[in-house]
């Protein structure tokens, strides 16, 4: 029998595999605001909860929250890999920030905007009293409560870059991207890689479990208005792509 015409076969398929490989685009996972997957989530039931709506902002289709003397979160499942697709890119905006807001005390824990991405940790990096730790917490907050939380905040005072853990859990962690009014009323851009942010505060192995959006404003009794828009995850060497044109 001739093998011959098999065999070239084979050759020219592991000869092309590189080239098709090398000619793939990089990989994005688009986070529609439109999608049936996002939902209310009150992390606590005694707070009066935000107000959510769909609609086209600015010429931008966005989730648009109103919040006044009240907290709860507009959520999104996830199911992506962080090594592939680490870069969270998305857009938002506010009216304004809450003049009496402070994130280092718990009386003015409350923000603009918020974005938060939850995550699974590994076994290898909560010890005994931190499982135990977040049992106790999932007795009074439900059993989706995360092992961990990345928080994306617009704040009012703090200079952008700030970190640190929320004055309420050291499983939430906080991080400045905007903060005052220089850039209220109108569409801003953000891109920030999560993997690198989780692994520097939590674990390089956690899993992206949800994302959710929110105006923050229980502690203070203010009012906020905020929109949110464009959420994607990209490759860490890809460019973050949206929408339409940016002012």
């Amino acid at each position: 029998m001739n093998t011959r015409p098999s065999i070239l076969r084979s050759l020219r398929w592991l000869l092309a595999a590189p080239t098709l490989a090398l000619a793939q685009p990089a990989a994005t996972v688009p986070i529609d605001t439109d999608a049936p997957q996002w939902q209310a989530v009150r992390l606590n039931k005694s707070l009066t909860p935000n107000q959510f709506t769909r609609r086209t902002w600015d010429g931008v289709r966005a989730l648009e929250v109103h919040s006044k003397a009240s907290m709860s979160l507009w959520a999104h499942p996830l199911s992506l890999d962080l090594a592939t697709t680490p870069v969270l890119c998305w857009r938002w905006r506010v009216d304004d920030t809450l003049a009496s807001a402070d994130m280092t005390q718990r009386q003015g824990d409350d923000y603009a905007a918020r974005v938060y991405v939850s995550f699974k940790l590994p076994a290898s990096a909560m010890g005994l009293g931190l499982r135990t730790q977040l049992a106790l917490a999932r007795t009074l907050w439900g059993a989706d409560l995360p092992d961990a939380a990345l928080n994306y905040v617009w704040d009012n005072r703090h200079p952008i870059g700030t970190e640190q853990p929320n004055v309420y859990t050291d499983r939430a962690h906080m991080v400045v991207l905007r903060s005052g009014n220089a850039d209220a009323g109108r569409w801003v851009t953000e891109r920030r890689n999560v993997l690198a942010d989780v692994s520097r505060r939590f674990s390089a192995g956690a899993q992206a479990m949800q994302l959710a959006v929110t105006a923050d404003t229980d502690n203070t009794g203010l009012s906020a208005h905020a929109g949110f828009a464009d959420f994607h995850f990209v490759a860490a060497n890809a460019p973050c792509t949206f929408a339409s044109a940016q002012p």
